[in-house]
């Protein structure tokens, strides 16, 4: 599908704005219907690939420098994962020598005298890891304050992000989203995934915060819901011009509409992989429960799939509770999807019983699997090489003790 056409000035507008009505009209229909039929699925890499995915995802806090991130890959390799997520984007700063976003402020909003990302895919590859650069799609910014270099897209670009229907700016303290209702973003965006690509030799994209970022947070204080956002004047003007009617008068017509922006931006980001580098992966990390993800944050994953758009799919199944980490991995397994369904095991601030034990019920499902998160493990380190001590250190070695065996002896053939 290619989503919502653009259209044309002249003397075949009118025709051309019913037929991108119609078109839109039967997009956003059989988004609302109960699934999308699957199309043709091109063959991908992961599609043959025999050893299971044994991940764990390195966020932007845990390096500083080239020793750190050696450091997280020797790690890595010793606790038997065999696939790094190394984030390098997370709110519209980067961690690798970019043309078009500025350095990230925990670097010092400046070039740290070496390339984070060009580091560590040489690092991984040393140790024959695979190496896939982990962005934050739709954020834009994160923090209690504005950013103070100019060129950071919440200064740059404020037109860009959402607002309320008084007019109003998200509140700062949590992200900040960009609005991928508008082509210009969606454009931006996938600049931003082809320069990775296009010049650093890293095995695959992953996608995070592929998604409205809407769900509640501390930064709506008082107020118990979060705005339908964005209500923009624009947006509003594109709905209306697509489908011909308002978000009070079709809401679930409104709901389907973002969920197609959505998977426009992922299908773009597809088709520039295909161009640049038709072999390398792209992957998303998505939420646990498909339909939860849909309903609220209008992330339909399981249509990329269907509609040959992801190598791999990460659900998050971060839950505690026994029966809802079972019953999310049954609505995953009950799809039989044509791809590696990744299960993301929350490893931060959990005993290693817990661990070990979702460990061994999500192999019942699938034989890939990703831990979150790096730090959750091991220790991050100062700029002297020593250990910071941050009061999780001895759960970390018990987590270390009696985790790291079992997922070294994952990486055992079996006889």
């Amino acid at each position: 599908m290619q989503g919502m056409l653009k259209m044309d000035h002249g003397r075949n507008h009118g025709c051309q704005r019913r037929d991108v009505k119609l078109l839109a009209l039967g997009l956003i229909t059989a988004a609302l219907m109960s699934g999308c039929q699957p199309g043709t699925r091109r063959k991908t890499p992961f599609s043959d690939q025999r050893a299971p995915i044994r991940a764990i995802w390195v966020t932007r806090w845990d390096y500083r420098s080239p020793t750190d991130i050696a450091r997280v890959m020797d790690n890595c390799k010793a606790a038997g994962f065999n696939t790094v997520l190394f984030q390098v984007r997370g709110n519209g700063t980067v961690f690798y020598r970019s043309r078009i976003e500025p350095w990230a402020d925990e670097l010092g909003g400046r070039d740290p005298g070496f390339d984070p990302l060009a580091v560590a895919t040489r690092e991984a590859h040393r140790r024959g890891l695979s190496l896939h650069a982990w962005v934050n799609v739709v954020p834009g910014w994160r923090g209690d304050k504005p950013p103070t270099n100019p060129r950071q897209l919440y200064l740059a670009h404020p037109e860009w992000f959402w607002r309320d229907a008084a007019g109003r700016r998200q509140p700062l303290g949590w992200y900040s989203s960009l609005n991928p209702c508008y082509p210009e973003v969606r454009k931006y965006l996938v600049r931003v995934c082809r320069e990775i690509v296009g010049r650093y030799p890293v095995d695959g994209l992953h996608m995070d915060y592929i998604r409205f970022p809407n769900e509640w947070n501390r930064s709506y204080g008082s107020s118990a819901r979060v705005p339908d956002y964005p209500r923009d004047p624009r947006t509003l003007g594109l709905f209306r011009r697509a489908t011909g009617r308002t978000p009070e008068t079709a809401p679930r017509l409104w709901d389907a509409w973002r969920t197609e922006q959505v998977s426009q931006l992922v299908r773009d980001i597809r088709t520039m992989m295909r161009k640049v580098n038709p072999r390398m992966h792209l992957s998303a990390a998505v939420g646990a429960s498909p339909d939860v993800a849909r309903r609220k944050h209008f992330q339909d994953s399981p249509r990329w799939v269907k509609e040959g758009l992801l190598d791999a799919i990460y659900p998050m199944n971060y839950a505690e509770n026994a029966r809802t980490f079972t019953q999310r991995l049954r609505d995953w397994s009950s799809m039989r999807l044509p791809i590696p369904v990744v299960v993301g095991v929350m490893f931060d601030k959990r005993d290693a019983s817990t661990v070990i034990g979702q460990m061994r019920h999500a192999r019942r499902s699938s034989p890939h699997f990703s831990a979150f998160a790096y730090n959750s493990l091991f220790e991050r380190h100062d700029r002297n090489g020593r250990p910071i001590r941050d009061g999780q250190n001895s759960s970390r070695t018990a987590l270390r003790k009696r985790v790291i065996p079992y997922l070294r002896q994952l990486t055992v053939p079996q006889v």
